[in-house]
């Protein structure tokens, strides 16, 4: 597994995110540039020029014709993933974080973070199909929990937005009242800041990444906790195989906790786990730094990470890879 090394970014990674035909690749990155890569030889397509903050997360549409992206700007701006022209900028009061087009991409959440006396929120913006009818105002503002909301996504049929962030807590929110609906049990819970949300392919499950060094896997519609794979560093990412059944965590210390001496400096691989037995499969090396973005390519062939160190790195999968047996 010769993995393709692919240099973009200045700065370090924050998020990847393939479309749904698993043809593009999209990064994030503490630069101000989202880019496009072909996600068969990694090849740069392009760039989204606009932002002038740190991009944290973006999301694609079902079609990919449209791009969203939360930046530390206090903007979130849909792009036109063909041109890269700016369609809109969603403008708040304070730096934006997660976003996510809701099936059917009539509607996204972006999140924004606490700020200057703000609290963390949830907005729930309309997305016209004409971008000329499109407008800034919310359906629906969500206060949000005490510090930040690291990840907000779509639950089942779009009824319920699933949210977690620096409080450690899973939350479940009603999109038609925006009232909480449920929260994970602070006993078999996250003991530290969630740093990564991930869905499953149909969206029954998903799989949440801590500081605390485990990674949880819950029922999308009764927040039940169905698994948990511990490690023994930080988890910064994650990301579920849409083929096996397999998951991966990346993470490592902060980088601005690595020394030289320590002994488990060189530990920046993405880890594979048996989503069913739990136990540790394998891991890839070769970052420089914490993974800090994992995606699985749709056609589970094939997966990226992002690093500390500025590399986007994409692995396809051997054919020896198909027929691990556990």
């Amino acid at each position: 597994m010769r993995p393709i090394l692919m240099k973009g970014h200045e700065r370090p990674l924050t998020f990847l995110k393939y479309n749904r035909d698993g043809d593009l690749l999209f990064s994030c990155a503490k630069d101000h540039d989202p880019t496009v890569w072909f996600a068969d030889n990694g090849e740069r397509l392009g760039t989204y020029r606009g932002h002038n903050g740190a991009v944290w997360c973006c999301d694609v549409s079902r079609d990919s014709t449209r791009l969203i992206t939360g930046s530390a700007d206090q903007t979130a701006k849909l792009w036109n993933v063909q041109t890269g022209q700016q369609l809109f900028t969603f403008k708040f009061e304070s730096p934006a974080r997660a976003v996510d087009f809701s099936v059917g991409d009539k509607h996204a959440v972006i999140t924004t973070d606490p700020f200057m006396g703000l609290t963390s929120a949830i907005h729930v913006k309309r997305i016209a199909r004409d971008v000329d009818e499109q407008t800034a105002e919310s359906v629906l503002t969500i206060q949000g929990p005490q510090g930040r909301i690291n990840r907000a996504v779509w639950g089942p049929l779009n009824k319920t937005i699933i949210s977690a962030g620096e409080d450690a807590i899973v939350r479940i929110w009603d999109t038609e009242t925006g009232n909480l609906l449920k929260e994970s049990d602070k006993e078999t819970g996250h003991k530290k800041t969630v740093t990564s949300l991930m869905k499953s392919a149909d969206g029954s499950h998903f799989l949440t990444g801590s500081l605390d060094k485990s990674a949880k896997l819950w029922d999308a519609r009764t927040l039940t906790l169905i698994k948990t794979y511990v490690t023994e560093r930080p988890v910064n990412a994650v990301a579920m195989s849409p083929l096996l059944d397999h998951v991966v965590l990346g993470g490592g210390q902060d980088a601005s906790a690595v020394t030289t001496t320590d002994h488990r400096a060189g530990k920046f691989e993405a880890k594979f786990y048996d989503k069913i037995l739990q136990g540790e499969i394998g891991g890839v090396k070769g970052h420089f730094g914490p993974i800090n973005a994992l995606a699985f390519n749709p056609d589970g062939r094939s997966f990226s990470s992002g690093g500390e160190d500025g590399y986007v790195r994409l692995h396809h999968f051997d054919p020896d890879y198909f027929n691990i047996k556990i």
